[in-house]
């Protein structure tokens, strides 16, 4: 951090309010950004966990007239849904650590 010098007296009393306000300031508005971040991530983070867990478990379970007594073809499905659903989650955090 800078070292701001502002002396004794008013001159120095009127500048270091001045500063405090403009820094208190400052830190509120940082503040309602790293907020709206962190509920920007938790929005993607339970869009991701209800696209995996509810419609990923959807199409499996309307596969089970297919596959019912079928091992074989169950597993089939469900290794294609899970690399499908699974895959996309870290190709999109791969994505963004390449822009990073």
């Amino acid at each position: 951090m800078p070292s701001i010098d502002v002396g004794d007296g008013i001159g120095g009393l009127i500048l270091s309010i001045l500063l405090w306000i403009g820094m208190t300031i400052l830190i509120v508005v940082l503040l309602i950004v790293l907020e709206a971040v962190f509920w920007f991530s938790i929005f993607i983070i339970l869009a991701m966990l209800y696209w995996i867990f509810f419609r990923a478990l959807k199409f499996v379970f309307n596969k089970s007239k297919e596959t019912k007594g079928d091992i074989r073809n169950s597993a089939i499905y469900s290794l294609t849904y899970t690399l499908l659903y699974v895959g996309w989650i870290f190709g999109i955090v791969y994505l963004t650590e390449i822009i990073k």
